[in-house]
């Protein structure tokens, strides 16, 4: 029996609405900020504490030689996904406990706050708080000891597949989301109540 799902963040819960002319306008070739920024050792430092995302950005403009670039792109705005929020709502009013666990970096608390996403799950983990970055088995083994449940009573879900593979190997059911139908279908195919109601959101 599901009793948690865990869902990830970017991707899935809030999606960033990135200006396609911002290298361009600051001489830069497109694609430069985000193979800088999400490359190894800096995701990897940001992602598990070790680097604030002040100073993440920071480094980023460094190395792509636009400080003023990587500022703006830090900037990115996003919004929810109401879609997949009001399945949240709908799994959480049948009995089912929801949870993000993201990649994350140290103001993930105050984006989610200030976004009010943050009202719609029961709880929030952050890689950068754990100190373990998906897929390490060892983000999901404090995830399920946080929830008090064995890892065959969550269901994991991340927009990339690579992600995933740590959940799975502790025995958590896992799905590689593509979208929120897709989501319904396999949740309700893993008999989690709820999955197939739909709570408007204002």
């Amino acid at each position: 029996m599901i009793r948690a799902v865990l869902f990830d963040l970017d991707g899935v819960i809030r999606h960033f609405d990135h200006d396609p002319t911002l290298e361009a306008r600051h001489g830069l070739a497109d694609g430069t900020i985000a193979r800088i920024a999400f490359s190894s050792p800096l995701i990897d430092e940001v992602t598990t504490g070790l680097l604030s995302r002040e100073d993440w950005i920071i480094r980023v403009g460094e190395a792509a030689g636009s400080a003023a670039a990587a500022q703006e792109w830090g900037r990115t705005p996003f919004a929810a996904d109401r879609d997949v929020l009001a399945l949240v709502d709908a799994l959480r009013s049948h009995g089912t406990t929801c949870a993000i666990l993201t990649n994350g970096t140290d103001t993930i608390d105050e984006e989610l706050r200030d976004s009010s996403i943050d009202a719609h799950f029961d709880r929030v983990f952050n890689s950068a708080d754990i100190g373990h970055a998906k897929p390490d088995v060892r983000a999901f083994r404090h995830v399920v000891a946080a929830l008090d449940l064995p890892p065959e009573e969550v269901f994991f879900l991340d927009d990339s597949p690579g992600k995933l593979s740590g959940a799975r190997a502790l025995g958590m059911t896992t799905h590689h989301f593509t979208g929120v139908a897709a989501l319904r279908t396999a949740l309700h195919a893993a008999g989690v109540p709820g999955a197939t109601a739909s709570t408007p959101i204002p």
